[in-house]
């Protein structure tokens, strides 16, 4: 996997990016967020980031802050622009700023069947920490989710 030479820039969403974060939400997930749930994060006390590459939004990201933790809820890159490095650049991104805001935690879930992602925090030095039964929906009912950490007490 290489990662091509672009201008990346992440930026905080706002709701003019609506229209788009949403294509790529539906292009990359079969079970994707609604809009109505997108627009609330956006206006609610969520921090939501766009990633463009080129002057294109490629990507985007919803997190919660809780006290000294930061829960990744949402992180997408388009299928155009998947194994293209965005999505590691993207996660560390998010990982430096929580650094930046004093998290002694990151957090978030992950489908147990998307091994591409698994892979991903795995190498970016996430570990495991537990299994939520059935978090996820999915055509067939519901699947569970990998329960995973990233200790931001330690030095990066």
């Amino acid at each position: 996997m290489s990662t091509v030479s672009a201008n990346r820039v992440v930026r905080l969403m706002q709701l003019c990016d609506l229209g788009e974060v949403m294509l790529n939400e539906r292009d990359a997930y079969p079970i994707p967020w609604s809009e109505g749930v997108m627009s609330e994060c956006i206006a609610g006390r969520n921090l939501c980031y766009v990633l463009e590459v080129d002057d294109v939004l490629v990507g985007h990201a919803v997190l919660m802050l809780v006290a000294d933790e930061t829960h990744l809820l949402n992180i997408c890159i388009n299928t155009a622009n998947a194994n293209r490095g965005f999505g590691r650049f993207f996660l560390n991104y998010l990982i430096s700023d929580a650094r930046a805001r004093k998290s002694a935690v990151f957090f978030l879930e992950v489908r147990i069947s998307n091994e591409v992602a698994t892979g991903l925090y795995f190498s970016e030095g996430f570990n495991e920490v537990g299994i939520r039964p059935n978090y996820y929906p999915s055509s067939n009912g519901r699947e569970d989710a990998r329960l995973m950490t990233l200790d931001l007490s330690i030095d990066p």
